[in-house]
């Protein structure tokens, strides 16, 4: 069985964690064994994120830090698109749902 880095590293107080040089959590274990590490874009967005359950997620961003995309190791995802305004106008999942939305130009959805 392999090790987690607690038990590579023979640490005995818990919980235990590293962040990186943002503050971010990148990695965290508690005395139990459970763990979850995640992985940071240049913007401090969580991009990938995985567990010792086996569970893991991933998202990208557009240039405006807005999530466009999202899946999961259950195989569920979804996609957006945002307008200038920075509102979402389009989306859709794996369930088959999708939808689509106009603003005004105060910003209203109509």
């Amino acid at each position: 069985m392999k090790k987690t880095i607690a038990q590579q590293l023979n640490i005995k107080s818990f919980p235990f964690e590293i962040k990186d040089v943002n503050g971010n959590r990148v990695y965290f274990e508690n005395s139990k064994g459970y763990w979850y590490k995640r992985e940071y874009d240049d913007n401090g967005k969580c991009i990938y994120s995985e567990d010792s359950t086996g569970y893991w997620s991933k998202s990208k961003y557009d240039t405006n830090g807005l999530e466009v995309y999202y899946e999961d190791s259950t195989g569920y995802w979804y996609k957006r698109e945002y307008g200038d305004n920075g509102k979402c106008i389009y989306f859709e999942d794996s369930t088959g749902y999708w939808g689509k939305r106009q603003y005004d130009e105060k910003g209203n959805q109509v």
